[in-house]
């Protein structure tokens, strides 16, 4: 199946503009192009882009996804370097959701704090 931009740009809630960029920027260089010079987006791009997006959401650079996209083109050989970078990502993301637990408990202190001053059952 294809894909047109605007098709893809709805389905991962980004821009056009967005998608443009990422192209620009060479982390789709897989995409085909029609004869008039449109993208067509195929399922695989759909899954390389669901993999770019969860990427930059938990806070890797486009500079790295890029050398990522990069490694991958170049094969096999690249399978332990890959692997590493998942690794130490995987550790990041881990940091940020532990942080983000820590802010958790000092809002949910503060609800508290707010329930109790607004005669509210505590907030859960």
């Amino acid at each position: 199946m294809s894909y047109t931009i605007s098709q893809v740009a709805e389905k991962f809630d980004l821009t056009a503009h967005t998608i443009r960029y990422y192209d620009k920027e060479g982390l789709l260089p897989f995409v085909k192009r029609s004869k008039s010079g449109s993208r067509e987006f195929s399922d695989s791009d759909l899954e390389w882009l669901k993999l770019i997006c969860c990427l930059k959401n938990t806070g890797m650079p486009l500079k790295q996804i890029k050398q990522y996209i990069e490694w991958c083109l170049q094969g096999d050989e690249t399978l332990e370097i890959r692997r590493q970078l998942f690794l130490d990502h995987r550790k990041e993301v881990l940091k940020q959701m532990a942080d983000l637990r820590e802010n958790l408990k000092i809002i949910d202190f503060k609800l508290k704090i707010y329930d109790t001053g607004c005669n509210i059952p505590t907030h859960k």
